[in-house]
This record gives C-alpha cells, sequence and structure tokens, in this order.
C-alpha cells in the first residue's frame, strides 16, 4: 500500500501534468482564434466571405458589392474616354482601342446593372472627383501626348482590376457575381489587348505601377475609383486606387505623366477603382 505522502506526491504529479497539457492546448489555440478575429483587408480568403448575406444566387458578400460598384464605377469614365478616343485618336490603333472600350463597356454596364437589381446593390451613377480628373487631362492633351496618356492611364486601370476579377472569380459563392466576374474578365483583357497593340504601353513603368501595394477596398456603399494615374501616363491630370472590380476603377492623386514605349500588349489609373 502506498504511503499517504505517496499518494499526495503522485496527485500532485498528476495535476502538473494535467495543467501543463491545458497550458500547451491554449497556447497552440489562441494565435489561430487572435488571428480568424483579426483579419482585416489583405488576410485573404476571410476577407472575400465577411459581411455576406443570404441571395436565391448564393450568399453575397461585402467583397462581392463592393467588386459590383466598382464595376459599375469603371465604365462610368473609361466608357465616355473611348467615345473621345474614337474621334480624337492619332492613329487607326488608337481608334480602335477606343472603340472596344465603348462597345465592352456598353454591354458589360447592362450586364452589371441587371446583376445590381437583382441582388439589390447600390450602384454609382457619377465618376469620381478622381475620374473627373483623369477625363480632363485627357480633353487638354492633343496629338500624340494624346494618344500616349490616353492607352498610359486606360492600361494601369486595367492591370489594376485585372487582378481583383481573377480573386472575385475565384471566390466568390454568389453564381450572379460569379457570372459578372466571367463576363468582366473577358471585357478588360480585351481591352488590355488591344491598348497593347497600339505599341504605346510602357511596361517597365507599367510593372513598377503595378507592383506598388494597392489601396484598400473601399467600403461597402462607398463611391469607388481605379488606381492611380503613374509614371505610365502623361502630365495633366489629377493626383493618384475593382469588378469583375477595379476596375472602376475609385482617391484624388497627382495628374498622369508618361513615357510611351513601342510595344504591345491595358482600377483605370482607378476602380479598375476598372476598379477597371
Amino acid at each position: 500500500m502506498r504511503s499517504p505522502k505517496g499518494a499526495v506526491r503522485s496527485l500532485t504529479g498528476t495535476g502538473l501534468v494535467v495543467t501543463a497539457l491545458v497550458a500547451t492546448a491554449a497556447a497552440l489555440l489562441f494565435p489561430l482564434w487572435s488571428y480568424r478575429d483579426r483579419a482585416g483587408p489583405g488576410t485573404g480568403a476571410a476577407d472575400l466571405t465577411a459581411g455576406s448575406v443570404s441571395t436565391r444566387f448564393g450568399p453575397l458578400s461585402a467583397a462581392d458589392r463592393d467588386f459590383v460598384a466598382r464595376v459599375r464605377q469603371a465604365g462610368l469614365w473609361e466608357l465616355p474616354a473611348g467615345q473621345q478616343a474614337m474621334e480624337r485618336g492619332g492613329t487607326a490603333a488608337v481608334k480602335r482601342a477606343g472603340e472596344h472600350l465603348v462597345e465592352g463597356h456598353t454591354s458589360l454596364d447592362r450586364h452589371v446593372r441587371d446583376v445590381a437589381a437583382r441582388l439589390g446593390v447600390d450602384l454609382p451613377s457619377q465618376p469620381t472627383a478622381e475620374q473627373r480628373g483623369w477625363l480632363s487631362g485627357l480633353d487638354a492633351a492633343h496629338g500624340a501626348a494624346y494618344d500616349r496618356e490616353f492607352v498610359g492611364v486606360l492600361r494601369l486601370a486595367h492591370g489594376r482590376v485585372f487582378a481583383l476579377v481573377g480573386q472575385i472569380r475565384a471566390a466568390t459563392r454568389n453564381a450572379a457575381v460569379r457570372e459578372l466576374a466571367e463576363d468582366a474578365n473577358a471585357t478588360v483583357l480585351d481591352h488590355m489587348k488591344v491598348l497593347e497593340d497600339t505599341g504605346l504601353v510602357d511596361f517597365d513603368a507599367l510593372a513598377a505601377r503595378l507592383g506598388a501595394p494597392a489601396a484598400p477596398p473601399s467600403p461597402p456603399g462607398a463611391a469607388v475609383t481605379g488606381p492611380a494615374p503613374s509614371a505610365v501616363t502623361p502630365s495633366a491630370g489629377p493626383p493618384s486606387s475593382s469588378s469583375v472590380s477595379p476596375p472602376s476603377p475609385e482617391a484624388p492623386s497627382p495628374s498622369p505623366s508618361s513615357q510611351a514605349s513601342s510595344q504591345a500588349s491595358s482600377p483605370a489609373s482607378p476602380s479598375p477603382s476598372e476598379g477597371n
């Protein structure tokens, strides 16, 4: 038989082991719980399902709603920019790019308004102050400078929103948003190609600009703009952000200035804010 002292020692030892195991489990679980609760913009899939509401097309997340708004916002300035390029473009390639923008955004705008009506998503109805600035920059440019500015700012915008469209298409659980993202993907890709076909895209400046951190997504219901203009675009226009954004392109920034390169390959400078 154990002595009373031995029994006490045994119980004490068992208690210490149990306490240590509990502490270890807590230490392992706490970081996971803590990370989940601290998830914010840029933490990946957690963001894409946050703020979800139920619809007959599947869950609609805050990211889905923001994307729908960005698609609409992009068309509000890229469509008039395309119309202007059809009239003022100095080369057949620039005029053709403008024509593709008009056709693509006319069709995409019909689609996004239909999706928004079915899902109960509010859409912007006017270009943002930043987007109006980009349009003013195009108004002020002439000749070859106009062609460079048009290609530079539009290719940057489409590049920004292209990444957003892919992210939404990959992660959304809403069938209507998924369909819109597929339409936006095809439209944005077509626009990038025709802009690159002009031979005026400065890919070095574009890569540097697209590699810069993007602005955080706008809260649901807020006006969304596309990527801010960069060295890819010429002067004139305000400072520098989707749908499937981008996007629409979406906060005012300095005037775009660019140096065009002669090769082929398109937030806005946006919502993309495309964002296209």
